[in-house]
């Protein structure tokens, strides 16, 4: 996956409005719109997406510290990048962003659930520890699924907002 010039100013751009946007939105917890800038540009930009999502995650601990904490999102933003590559490319235009909504919302509904394995190598904990752990962020996790949902009615708009940009500048 060799880059052009453009696209590695275009994949910067992008991670760091990702990140931007984590900031912006810290005010409310678990609610960020992380999880539809990865379906839109995984929509748009296939394996490629995963730069701008890298890119993310580097700024991410490169300004907040590359801690325990961090450790999941090596992995946390390419599971929900891999489901979108296995779902269809071409979807009925009128289940596409119902698809992607629920998508981005199983995600957040799951996030503790797929943060957990790492916290429980990581802290020591047993198979019932980490599954205390995962229990006691459920309402944490229920907020983040709900809010991922509502926020992904934004993942076509940006879908079609990013085509655009490529489509006028000849790619």
């Amino acid at each position: 996956m060799k880059l052009t010039v453009r696209e590695l100013a275009v994949f910067s751009m992008l991670g760091a409005v990702m990140y931007a946007s984590k900031i912006i939105m810290e005010l409310l917890p678990n609610v960020h719109l992380l999880g539809v800038f990865t379906i839109a540009f995984t929509v748009v930009y296939r394996k490629k997406a995963l730069y701008p999502i890298y890119i993310y995650v580097f700024l991410n601990g490169l300004f907040s510290g590359f801690a325990t904490w961090w450790l999941p999102y090596l992995y946390l933003w390419t599971v929900l990048w891999g489901a979108v590559m296995l779902l269809p490319r071409r979807m009925p235009k009128k289940i596409e962003p119902v698809v992607y909504m629920l998508l981005c919302s199983a995600h957040g509904f799951l996030f503790g659930v797929l943060y957990a394995p790492v916290q429980a190598i990581v802290y020591g904990l047993s198979f019932q520890g980490m599954l205390a752990w995962i229990v006691a962020g459920f309402p944490f996790d229920f907020i983040h699924g709900v809010s991922n949902f509502f926020c992904g009615i934004l993942i076509l708009p940006i879908v079609s907002v990013l085509r655009l940009a490529e489509k006028s500048t000849g790619i």
